[in-house]
């Protein structure tokens, strides 16, 4: 019998770097695949926007800044990435360093274009019946599907595998993410300071985006803090992030022009932690599940979870 026809159908829950590599490889060996996501797009914490202020455009990448390539599957991946004119070397940050062209979700939007993805459908819970899943949204319940897969952060894994797998749940519990505030800061001129800033707290992270492979547009830069920091101001108010990191930033490079825009977004969950199994699966049952948490935080480690995850499930 073909391949193809031994394929089954899967649900995958969460539609970023994890969930794109699992429905891919899944797609590629003849199965049914259905993506669900409560975004409005792709991009996730590979986000990327133009922002224009006072008739000045910027360009920001808000989540994951840049991708490095190192297990030979995911450098292939990368330069299938590059020829086809959606990622670009960034020596800047070292020989193995790549970014989206023109933006981080570039990639993402990219892995997306050929999969079936319900956007704006957020899951509330999963059940499994005598044919198989189902999954309950706002508007209805989906399914059946021969598998699930739950490709999302550590923290909304463990709510919805607590029902239903509470080994699985009781795993993601113990390997949290960190929280990140990011600060995005146009300005009407340039300055003088490198692209790229070292850590020093309470930034974790600063650059100058628009100086990146393939950006346009004006003095861009993006500050994420460091995750004690983001931690102990995780409730406080985007005025007042805004303000800080824009002072934390004048003290390393200087007195600053004001901004012609600034603003600040929360990650709550931000940088994964590292559980160390490649990916979940329970083959009596057919719930998978996979993200950078099971491995490293890092879109590498997103994106071969995804694929093992697809793999075992296969198997």
């Amino acid at each position: 019998m073909k391949e193809r026809d031994m394929a089954g159908s899967a649900a995958i829950v969460g539609a970023g770097i994890a969930g794109l590599a699992c429905a891919s490889r899944l797609t590629e060996a003849g199965w049914r695949v259905t993506l669900f996501d409560k975004g409005r797009g792709p991009g996730g914490r590979m986000a990327s926007k133009v922002v224009t202020a006072q008739g000045a455009c910027f360009a920001f990448d808000y989540g994951a800044q840049y991708l490095t390539a190192r297990d030979p599957a995911f450098v292939a991946q990368v330069r299938d990435w590059e020829r086809q004119g959606v990622a670009a070397p960034w020596p800047a940050m070292g020989d193995d360093a790549w970014v989206g062209v023109p933006g981080m979700n570039a990639l993402v939007m990219h892995m997306a274009a050929a999969l079936d993805i319900r956007w704006s459908t957020h899951i509330r819970a999963l059940r499994r019946d005598a044919d198989g899943w189902r999954l309950d949204h706002d508007e209805m319940a989906e399914g059946p599907f021969d598998v699930a897969v739950l490709a999302l952060p550590a923290e909304q894994t463990a709510g919805l595998a607590a029902p239903i797998d509470p080994a699985l749940a009781e795993l993601a519990r113990a390997h949290p993410s960190d929280p990140c505030w990011t600060v995005l800061l146009g300005f009407d001129a340039g300055f003088s300071a490198p692209d790229i800033l070292s850590a020093a707290d309470p930034i974790d992270w600063a650059a100058r985006n628009s100086a990146k492979p393939g950006r346009k547009g004006g003095e861009a830069w993006t500050i994420h803090a460091t995750a004690d920091w983001s931690r102990r101001h995780v409730e406080s108010d985007r005025t007042s992030v805004t303000a800080s990191l824009l002072r934390a930033l004048e003290e390393r490079v200087g007195t600053l022009p004001v901004p012609v825009h600034a603003t600040a977004h929360r990650w709550r969950y931000a940088r994964s932690g590292k559980a160390g199994v490649g990916a979940y699966h329970q083959a009596d049952t057919g719930l998978a599940a996979c993200g950078d948490w099971m491995i490293a935080p890092r879109v590498e480690s997103a994106w071969l979870s995804g694929r093992q995850a697809a793999d075992l499930v296969m198997a």
